[in-house]
């Protein structure tokens, strides 16, 4: 899945982004806005941005064992290995709608 950025920002403030392609069906559906805080807890079944392979890739974190995986929710697309929470670039808090309702908001206590 691919990001379209527009402007710049702190590293620690959150942005937002446009997603582009279909790996993160049926939840994220190509250009939706979702807003990105650097600063956000990384925990199993958060939604992150991460760096891999030289390009940064929006997918579901997911921690088995010790170890760090990016999981797409399309299953078209093969899950990834990564080294750890270092290259995670951020966590998704929010996929913006056009109406307050179509608005999600992510990685609350009180919706896990």
């Amino acid at each position: 899945m691919s990001i379209e950025s527009s402007g710049s920002c702190s590293e620690s403030e959150p942005y937002a982004l446009r997603v582009l392609g279909d790996s993160m069906l049926p939840e994220f559906k190509e250009g939706v806005i979702i807003i990105i805080d650097p600063a956000g807890a990384i925990r199993d079944g958060s939604y992150v941005m991460a760096e891999y392979d030289n390009e940064y890739i929006f997918r579901q974190l997911r921690i088995i064992d010790d170890k760090y995986y990016l999981q797409p929710l399309n299953d078209l697309y093969d899950t990834i290995e990564i080294s750890g929470q270092e290259v995670i670039r951020g966590v998704i808090t929010q996929q913006a709608g056009k109406r307050r309702k179509d608005r999600k908001h992510y990685g609350r206590d009180s919706e896990k």
